[in-house]
């Protein structure tokens, strides 16, 4: 029998719905057992968001600052297993923090420690940098990241942001006025996303999980826009300065730090409508000129 813990917390049921999608195969599988450990905060977070509730986590969340979860079952401490899944959204270009502050707790050392991982990821569009923070929490707990596996929307991105708002901040996941892309990642593309469990699946043989980022990418796990990766970059040592800022006038909720959610939420808002679209144009412009700059050191032959 092979053992599968996979741990995760999705807020919309959306990432419940790829778990699902990409866990079929094994759990027709009789060779396989899956336990599910979904993460519930002491503090639950609201769906759909206020406007300000929406903010108002972002200063803990780009911290990577903990709170307190339910304990998970005793019996998964002792119980061996083969491969543990971690499923996450990111919030801010970070881990989402019921996720966040699992990697920063006793459980997850437990869970983790010498056992092979692979991360699940549903989210808007941009993943990079909260990967990053998960992998190096992985190492330091003693996991062996073995891949990810990333499901992202395909809409633009100016009119995604605009789609996944308003869902965020009414709970109904259609069409605003008919117009803008259905928001969340398309229905297909969850439903695809079984393959992923066939691979696992495929992948184990007599000796192990033979399976390995190439692989995955083989199947489409990934996708890396570099216009994105620049902006996260870019945006990244931003938000960490407001979310210092913030966090100088109290923690998540206290009313000493509203001006300054306040203010971020306008500075998000100018960024989504002034700076996203500028730095998406010199992204473009930047790679058209290193593009240019190899074809003019390129002398073919005579």
């Amino acid at each position: 029998m092979k053992n599968v813990l996979v741990v995760y917390y999705s807020q919309t049921g959306q990432l419940t719905s790829i778990i699902r999608s990409v866990l079929a195969p094994l759990e027709q599988d009789p060779g396989f057992s899956i336990a599910y450990r979904e993460l519930t905060p002491r503090v639950p977070y609201p769906f759909p968001w206020s406007a300000y509730q929406f903010c108002d986590v972002f200063p803990e969340s780009a911290a990577g600052i903990p709170e307190e979860l339910e304990p998970g079952s005793d019996e998964w401490q002792e119980q061996e297993f083969d491969l543990v899944i971690l499923a996450y959204t990111v919030w801010y270009l970070s881990p989402s923090i019921p996720v966040s502050s699992f990697l920063q707790s006793e459980e997850a050392a437990r869970l983790l420690r010498n056992r092979k991982v692979l991360t699940l990821i549903g989210c808007r569009n941009m993943w990079l940098m909260a990967q990053e923070r998960v992998k190096r929490e992985i190492s330091a707990l003693g996991g062996q990241l073995i891949g990810t596996i990333a499901l992202t929307e395909k809409s633009g991105n100016l009119s995604g942001i605009v789609s996944i708002a308003t869902w965020m901040l009414s709970g109904e996941k259609k069409r605003l006025l008919g117009l803008f892309p259905r928001p969340g990642i398309a229905d297909t593309d969850i439903e695809e996303a079984r393959k992923f469990g066939e691979l696992v699946r495929k992948e184990w043989t007599k000796d192990g999980l033979q399976l390995d980022q190439v692989k995955l990418n083989a199947h489409g796990a990934v996708h890396i826009d570099p216009a994105l990766m620049l902006m996260e970059k870019r945006i990244r040592p931003i938000f960490q300065k407001w979310s210092a800022f913030i966090r100088k006038k109290g923690n998540r909720g206290d009313p000493e730090r509203k001006k300054r959610v306040y203010a971020f939420m306008i500075y998000l808002i100018l960024a989504v409508l002034i700076l996203a679209p500028f730095s998406r144009l010199a992204s473009f412009l930047q790679r058209l000129i290193r593009k240019r700059k190899v074809r003019g050191n390129y002398s073919p032959p005579h």
